[in-house]
């Protein structure tokens, strides 16, 4: 937690009129990280991979992203 002294340092930090933003590049660090799809797997496979993923207690589509990754060589 930080103390009173150091929240009212940005308590009274304002922003400038206005920015140059002449050179600036649109884009320029956003990098998508996932992209939603549908994906259609058989029953048993989503059952499989929801159960090791409570196992592990992450996301079951973190695993299969991952299971896939390992398998394609991380590209």
């Amino acid at each position: 937690m930080k103390t009173i002294e150091e929240r009212e340092k940005f308590d009274t930090y304002e922003l400038e009129d206005s920015y140059d933003f002449k050179d600036g590049v649109r884009g320029r660090f956003y990098e998508p990280k996932k992209i939603p799809t549908t994906l259609r797997l058989d029953n048993d496979i989503i059952l499989y991979f929801k159960k090791k993923a409570s196992e592990q207690k992450v996301s079951y589509q973190s695993l299969i992203n991952a299971y896939l990754r390992k398998e394609i060589g991380a590209l």
